[in-house]
């Protein structure tokens, strides 16, 4: 009976130090938050929003604090908007919007719109800034080059207006642009004529360049013979023709020399075959 009086003591403090140890444990994990990558997390403790935002990682905070965590990854949100062009045309254009929240404003954000600032604040100003941007083009602009101009533009001015509220517009690429069947078929027809244009003008521009190499080099051949003409007096033929008398004179065959008539006539050598004896 002793022996089991002992025990029970024992067994009390082994369950009350194993209560402590749960509870020790349970108030330690209530003060160790986790803060996952790519998120940021903001202490509400009663209202008092702390500006100092949770890095990811371990943060040591207070038991009774409430943290909310805020993805700071870049996120995508994807619109379909009737907007009108310059001309007073409705066009139905697809467009995406990649954001992320700025990590240093997480705790302004969550003070001044609140967790569900995306639906608030992004979606319509994003359809607001569409609508205010593609009024000031044209619908042939939305479908050839000035595309791109039209998505830096909404990049720009959508950042103008959310920036200041903690959100970072990364880039608003347009996926589709909508135009009437009519008005479609009336701008291709319109892109293809003015590149059939620029086709007819740099095969005319090549056609002139070619003509005028031609140019180039029949000038340079009648230059050319109008040089050597002038160049081929009498005086010079008569000096060509003694010379040329000369040098066969004093060649060892034999020959008949006979001088033209004339006072320039010059001389034909007429050449004997010598017969070689063996």
């Amino acid at each position: 009976m002793a022996l089991i009086s002992r025990e029970r003591p024992n067994i009390a403090i082994a369950a009350v130090a194993g209560v402590g140890t749960l509870v020790a444990l349970a108030f330690l994990s209530k003060c160790i938050t986790i803060i996952p990558a790519g998120q940021v997390g903001v202490v509400d403790f009663f209202g008092n929003v702390s500006q100092k935002t949770l890095k990811p990682g371990v943060n040591l905070t207070n038991p009774l604090s409430k943290v909310i965590k805020f993805s700071t990854q870049t996120q995508e949100i994807k619109e379909t908007v009737e907007t009108p062009s310059k001309e007073g045309l409705t066009i139905a254009l697809e467009a995406s919007l990649l954001y992320r929240l700025d990590p240093e404003q997480a705790a302004q954000v969550y003070q001044t719109i609140g967790r569900d600032y995306v639906n608030v604040i992004l979606v319509p100003q994003f359809r607001s800034v569409i609508r205010g941007t593609t009024s000031g083009y044209n619908a042939q602009a939305l479908y050839t080059s000035q595309r791109e101009e039209l998505s830096i533009q909404i990049q720009q001015d959508l950042a103008n207006v959310v920036s200041s509220r903690g959100i970072i517009v990364e880039d608003t690429p347009l996926r589709k642009i909508g135009l009437p069947p009519t008005l479609q078929q009336a701008i291709e027809a319109k892109l293809k004529a003015e590149q059939e244009s620029q086709q007819m003008q740099f095969t005319l521009e090549k056609e002139r360049q070619e003509a005028e190499r031609k140019r180039i080099e029949a000038q340079g051949i009648a230059d050319y013979q109008r040089i050597v003409s002038q160049g081929l007096s009498e005086q010079v033929l008569q000096l060509k023709g003694i010379e040329a008398t000369e040098k066969l004179a004093q060649s060892p065959n034999a020959k008949v020399v006979v001088i033209g008539a004339g006072k320039g006539g010059l001389p034909l050598i007429l050449q004997s075959e010598q017969n070689t004896t063996p």
